[in-house]
């Protein structure tokens, strides 16, 4: 789907309005003008003023507004602007397939995991009450058990909010050893952040004592790190106009509260990412080609529904990516455990099926390479991990 021609017809609108608001604004400046004008004249007359003289500034403004001709400067624009408008959204029309359940393959979904999907997103995303709504009304009760756990880490992400680590750094004491076996440093990164926020608030001593009493446990594996931090003590009440002004970034908590949610949903043994957010997110970028497609067969009369593989490629960018996939670039199937990717000898990759075609089930026949003048012999490529 074309977005640069809705982009161009959308930014065409906008500066239509834009010239039509400012025109609009430049008129109703001289009309508050010419009122102001004549009101300051006929304050400005005694008392002993004819009325014929106000009647006069009266006659001179409706003469002077006449001569602004608001509805003649304002008739130009507007009309730019309401054709503009009116063909907008007959573009969007147009570029829009409104029925986009054509698209849609009918696949057997279990109802009871798409159920548990969407009310483990309402809890990532902090809204319980809406997932205890969705739970009872599509009457998941096991879903609930998901609730406590995210409860429990954004708790910990509104203190961080609020500049408090200890809800972060119990649970992170609490589950030192499994964050060690996944490689996290966070309960590190942790500490570091509160020795800071110490040494701003309560001075040397404060931070130097809580320095003593966590810091040991980490001195072999993160030296480096806890003597920058030492070195703080030195510019205890200036760190802002020292080498080390970059502790006090707040980017430094940002970054601090998504890898903390990221460990925690690690340690629960989900993705950081919303599973609900990632396949919508895929299926709107995927959503164009597959709405073509649709119109190409609908108009080639052939049914696409029961093919087993989709006929066209529908690319995703990388972050849509978790496993590594290769298609044939001869048969065009995707690979499988039986049917895996071979490397040829010239370096260029078949799957294995296309490879017996191509050599005639003959082992020791060469057989060209489909995509340079080598000859390859089947006995010399070698099946690539799968």
């Amino acid at each position: 789907m074309e977005l640069n021609t809705i982009k161009d017809a959308f930014d065409r609108v906008t500066k239509k309005q834009k010239v039509a608001s400012s025109k609009f604004q430049e008129v109703m400046e001289q009309i508050g003008h010419e009122i102001e004008q004549a009101l300051l004249r006929i304050q400005s007359t005694n008392d002993a003023a004819s009325l014929g003289e106000h009647k006069m500034i009266l006659s001179e403004l409706k003469a002077k507004l006449k001569e602004v001709a608001p509805l003649s400067q304002l008739e130009g624009t507007q009309k730019e602007l309401n054709v503009a408008l009116s063909k907008y959204p007959k573009l969007l029309e147009k570029s829009f397939n409104p029925d986009i359940s054509k698209a849609y393959r009918n696949v057997g979904s279990d109802i009871h995991t798409v159920n548990q999907i969407i009310a483990s997103h309402f809890y990532r995303e902090g809204h319980f009450d809406l997932g205890d709504c969705f739970i009872t009304e599509a009457r998941e009760p096991e879903a609930a058990g998901q609730k406590s756990p995210f409860l429990e880490m954004h708790h910990i992400l509104e203190a961080m909010r609020s500049r408090n680590l200890e809800p972060a750094l119990g649970w992170a004491t609490t589950n030192s050893e499994k964050l060690k076996l996944s490689g996290s440093d966070i309960e590190m990164k942790l500490h570091r952040q509160q020795f800071v926020e110490i040494l701003q608030k309560r001075g040397r001593d404060g931070a130097l004592n809580y320095a003593r009493t966590f810091f040991p446990p980490f001195a072999t594996k993160y030296m480096a790190e806890i003597q920058r931090l030492m070195a703080c003590l030195l510019w205890a009440g200036k760190l802002d106009s020292s080498p080390y002004a970059d502790l006090l970034s707040p980017f430094h908590w940002d970054k601090l509260a998504e890898e903390l949610a990221r460990q925690f949903c690690n340690l629960m043994g989900q993705s950081y990412d919303s599973p609900l957010s990632v396949t919508i997110a895929a299926g709107v970028q995927g959503l164009p080609t597959l709405l073509k497609l649709m119109n190409v067969m609908t108009g080639k009369k052939q049914e696409w529904q029961s093919m087993k593989q989709l006929p066209v490629p529908v690319d995703l960018d990388r972050e849509f990516q978790f496993h590594s996939i290769f298609v044939c670039p001869v048969s065009r199937d995707q690979a499988t455990e039986e049917n895996p990717p071979m490397l040829l000898s010239c370096g260029h990759v078949l799957c294995k099926q296309s490879i017996t075609k191509l050599s005639k089930n003959n082992n020791t026949r060469p057989f060209k390479c489909p995509y340079c003048p080598t000859e390859v012999e089947v006995g010399q490529c070698r099946q690539l991990y799968f």
